[in-house]
């Protein structure tokens, strides 16, 4: 995997094929250093990103967090001298201890690069309204993956760094957000920027975006039952395991039941 260069200054790291525990950060050069969105899961993945930026010469300045995910912050510790931003649901969460024994069930293709020691830093900048961060871009507050996520534009580049906010060719997590409301906030997203450079999977843009929407408007049609999610695009995507975890999440959202789903805990052994 390489830095690929998307703009004069804007760097994408891909991890392709996409897949859970498997994400995507972005890199943005302003005259005082590096905004770097999002760190990865764990060292088999963050080393080499941490190793690529370090090859461009300039410091780490800034950190922006789309998630308070393992998988978007674990590598929040690598970069020791970085500003960590985030929203006040990712400060909440990583002020806690992380359970390295549920990581390791929830990324289960990546279990054996977490180890005991499993930890991040905490957010030093909570963000909870659009903020310029550098001359070239700014951090926008958004809900879906979660309650609270951000989203990384570059006006220069048209482009958005979508982070948890996005995933193509993948199939979503949303036991922590509500699949109605991410898939309204698709709306704004798409109006952001043509390119969009997601958590997971592929850069695309308002094609894919729509594909996830109608992925999620699927799921909360489904009214809890995961066999009356039907066909779409999302047939051949990988992780169809998180259908059931989505679709029951939708269903007890429209009942007013605001808690994580029992099939994610079953999943996780809780």
């Amino acid at each position: 995997m390489t830095l690929d260069l998307l703009a004069p200054g804007v760097y994408a790291w891909l991890q392709l094929p996409g897949e859970p525990g498997r994400a995507n950060a972005g890199v943005i050069v302003d005259e005082d250093g590096l905004t770097l969105v999002d760190t990865l899961l764990s060292a088999p993945q963050w080393t080499p990103l941490a190793d690529a930026v370090d090859r461009l010469g300039f410091p780490a300045r800034r950190v922006v967090l789309t998630s308070s995910n393992a998988e978007y912050s674990g590598g929040t510790g690598r970069f020791r001298m970085a500003a960590i931003y985030g929203r006040p649901q990712t400060s909440a969460h990583l002020d806690q201890p992380a359970d390295p024994a549920v990581l390791r069930r929830l990324y289960a293709a990546h279990a054996d690069e977490i180890d005991d020691e499993f930890a991040t830093r905490p957010v030093s900048h909570v963000v909870d309204a659009p903020v310029q961060l550098t001359p070239a871009c700014a951090a926008l507050p958004m809900c879906g993956q979660q309650e609270e996520n951000l989203v990384v534009v570059v006006p220069g580049a048209e482009m958005v760094f979508a982070g948890a906010m996005c995933t193509f060719g993948v199939t979503p997590l949303a036991h922590q957000g509500n699949p109605a409301a991410w898939a309204d906030a698709l709306d704004e997203l798409i109006e952001l920027a043509p390119i969009v450079v997601p958590g997971h999977g592929p850069i695309g843009g308002e094609e894919e975006v729509r594909e996830l929407q109608a992925y999620l408007r699927a799921c909360v049609a489904a009214e809890g039952d995961p066999a009356r999610l039907g066909s779409g695009p999302w047939d051949t995507w990988v992780a169809r395991d998180h259908d059931a975890i989505n679709v029951e999440r939708a269903a007890m959202l429209a009942e007013g039941i605001d808690e994580i789903p029992r099939s994610l805990l079953q999943r996780l052994g809780l």
